[in-house]
């Protein structure tokens, strides 16, 4: 703000902010990626501030906690996807995507969401092959020595949860291309 500018003046940078966005309608309600990413994130908190405490009071470390970590991170990485895609707030290039007429940008946002589709169809298929040769070759985690498909299972069966909600975005997205 300004010095000379009246006290009551909105911050230039105010129009920048997002406001909160209207919540979309969906058939799967996106409280459960919401609830699966503040669960994930909760215990990775918890997890990491039980290895600190064990670190500064003991010098040692709690080995199982890494493992835990990256796997809650991925998790809630991938949620977080989810719900994003389900509220078109997924990273866009705005040059492009604000840019032109409005059918024009329409026609963008459902070509975006077919690709995405077929992003994470392709990932869910590929994981699947992934999860299988993890669950057939018996392989385990070097640090708690669980079965590795156990952490696994969850990239393709979230990989597949975001192309439907992106499959669902661009059905919504033709939906009011249709009505106008």
């Amino acid at each position: 703000m300004k010095p000379d500018a009246p006290a009551d003046a909105p911050l230039p940078s105010a129009a920048l902010i997002d406001e909160a966005p209207e919540e979309v309608k969906v058939k799967v309600p996106l409280a459960l990626e919401d609830w699966l990413a503040v669960l994930c994130m909760g215990a990775l908190c918890l997890i990491t501030f039980a290895n600190v405490l064990v670190r500064y009071f003991t010098d040692q470390s709690l080995a199982w906690t890494e493992e835990i970590s990256v796997f809650l991170l991925i998790v809630v990485t991938l949620a977080g996807g989810c719900a994003a895609m389900a509220r078109d707030r997924h990273i866009k290039i705005e040059y492009f995507s604000e840019s032109g007429s409005p059918e024009r940008r329409r026609r963008l946002a459902r070509i975006g969401a077919l690709c995405s589709t077929l992003f994470f169809l392709v990932l869910a298929g590929l994981s699947v092959r992934l999860v299988w040769d993890e669950y057939r070759f018996e392989e385990t985690t070097p640090g708690i020595g669980l079965p590795k498909w156990w952490y696994s299972i969850w990239l393709p069966v979230l990989s597949l949860a975001i192309a439907l909600r992106a499959f669902g975005l661009f059905l919504r997205n033709a939906r009011k291309g249709g009505a106008q």
